[in-house]
């Protein structure tokens, strides 16, 4: 059975613990800082003091997945389990995979993090869309049968994207705009959910003009904004960033509160639920 629809967890997220989205990244430097080895086991112990420090605090944690798959086997293992810790604990869990193919290959990937009693299961994941916006159908069609959410790649928050993103499509939209515009008449009959299941990424760093996207076409599409903190995006901007779309934003950093420490983990993550929601309340 299908659980409710990712829209109604995402709004249930937002009016409980918050939209603040926590990173997970256990990359070899802050295993260092932390005292823990640059190795599965490290990365698992990393992971489940986020999801500790996260639970009743903020609402959702999004891992990176290449930071586990980099150990291997051992590594999934680890994922595994700070998943399965995440769910468990209340948290949405946004699992930043950026898996993008074709047919059956593409699917494969989709039923690995979104089927119900996969190791891997997940509530969303992150897709690119590379070969087209409907080479994810499948991934699309998953996803709403079993109520889980698919955040499409649109513009992302790295300087390097600009050019192909904002590259002019033959009807004269940008290729982000013109993903956003395709994910729309996608857009599955969920009345009874406050946000649609299918959502796209928009870095905080950007200025959405520049892509052509005016923030009103996003009104019920939730929007994954990474960038905030280390990437130089701050919470008191999302209101200027995202204009009449900041209701349905995500805003996710990693970095700026992982920085924190094991101690202080807890402390950043309350400072940075009340920077988001002082901004959104403006």
């Amino acid at each position: 059975m299908a659980d409710a629809p990712f829209g109604v967890r995402l709004a249930e997220a937002f009016a409980g613990p918050g939209r603040l989205c926590v990173g997970i990244d256990p990359h070899g430097p802050l295993l260092d800082e932390w005292g823990l080895p640059d190795s599965a086991r490290g990365a698992r112990d990393l992971g489940l003091r986020v999801v500790e420090a996260a639970a009743g605090r903020a609402g959702i944690v999004k891992p990176q997945v290449g930071f586990f798959e980099r150990h291997a086997a051992a590594g999934y293992s680890a994922l595994e389990e700070v998943v399965a810790a995440a769910r468990a604990a209340g948290l949405l869990v946004i699992a930043d995979v950026k898996r993008g193919d074709i047919g059956s290959s593409v699917d494969a990937y989709a039923e690995g993090w979104l089927t119900p009693g996969s190791p891997l299961e997940v509530d969303a994941i992150t897709a690119v869309a590379y070969q087209g916006v409907g080479s994810l159908d499948g991934v699309y069609a998953l996803a709403e049968r079993h109520g889980k959410g698919v955040f499409t790649l649109a513009a992302t928050s790295n300087p390097e994207a600009a050019a192909v993103q904002t590259a002019r499509r033959p009807d004269g939209a940008s290729v982000a705009l013109g993903v956003l515009r395709e994910l729309a008449e996608r857009r599955p009959e969920r009345p009874e959910a406050p946000f649609d299941p299918l959502g796209v990424v928009l870095g905080g760093t950007l200025v959405l003009a520049d892509y052509g996207i005016e923030p009103e076409e996003l009104r019920r599409t939730p929007v994954l904004a990474p960038g905030f903190g280390h990437q130089g995006a701050r919470f008191e901007q999302l209101p200027g960033i995202y204009g009449a779309a900041v209701a349905s934003v995500i805003p996710s950093a990693s970095r700026s509160i992982l920085s924190a420490g094991p101690d202080g983990l807890a402390a950043a993550i309350e400072a940075a639920v009340e920077e988001v929601a002082a901004a959104c309340r403006r």
